[in-house]
């Protein structure tokens, strides 16, 4: 537990720290930082050393507030109108059941909002976002939310489940049970770590962590910490 407990330490101070799923899922490690602690330097080394997708990931209980659907939902829904979206329906992802991915964003004070500059403003300005609108009321969160942000962006959102870590067990609640469990706002950023081929391999990511001195996770150690923090 030292090392968990470690690892929620590096969280709070804004570092890096590294999570690999699980054997048999998506078999990814991630990197894992506080979106309120995101710069546009962490966004450059996850855009350099980590080479995947850049997202955040979001405490369910924030995007029911804000009305952020998940977009599999969205695709399903505008079947009705576009057929090509029932061609698209994503109901054969191998690893999982549902995907979590929520709607794109830009913050409105962003250019293109690709550059590690915009997609820094974007995060770090979401999760100010997110403590902002503890106490209000849906609709004065919602006009808010769309005062700040525009959609589509370059920032991608995941949504956490509701039941976090018993009804899926993906990095996005991973993240957002190491948010909670380190007194964080439950709003995390990541990016996958990539391989010549298909993502890091689990003992290069190890070495990599090792040799940056970062703490690397498994995401059992995460969800046996979960489970004895919730008593």
């Amino acid at each position: 537990m030292k090392k968990l407990e470690k690892a929620l330490e590096e969280l709070r101070n804004g570092n890096f720290v590294l999570v690999y799923d699980a054997d048999g899922r998506e078999e990814e490690t991630d990197f894992f930082i506080a979106a309120e602690h995101v710069t546009h330097e962490s966004i450059r080394r996850m855009r350099q050393d980590g080479g995947g997708l850049i997202f955040m990931m979001i405490e369910n209980g924030i995007a029911s507030k804000l009305g952020l659907p998940y977009l599999a939902d969205v695709i399903y829904k505008c079947g009705y109108k576009w057929h090509v979206f029932k061609e698209l329906i994503p109901n054969d992802i191998p690893y999982d059941t549902k995907s979590s991915f929520s709607l794109p964003l830009n913050h409105r004070r962003t250019f293109t909002g690709i550059s590690d500059a915009d997609r820094a403003l974007t995060i770090s300005s979401f999760a100010a976002l997110a403590k902002k609108i503890e106490g209000m009321g849906n609709i004065e969160a919602q006009a808010l939310f769309g005062k700040e942000f525009r959609s589509p962006g370059h920032v991608a959102t995941c949504i956490a489940s509701r039941d976090l870590l018993n009804e899926r067990q993906g990095h996005t609640e991973l993240g957002i049970a190491l948010a909670k469990m380190a007194g964080l706002t439950p709003v995390m950023a990541g990016c996958e770590m990539l391989g010549n081929e298909k993502s890091l391999p689990k003992k290069d990511a190890m070495k990599y962590a090792e040799k940056h001195g970062l703490i690397f996770l498994e995401g059992k150690e995460i969800i046996e910490a979960w489970r004895e923090w919730q008593g």
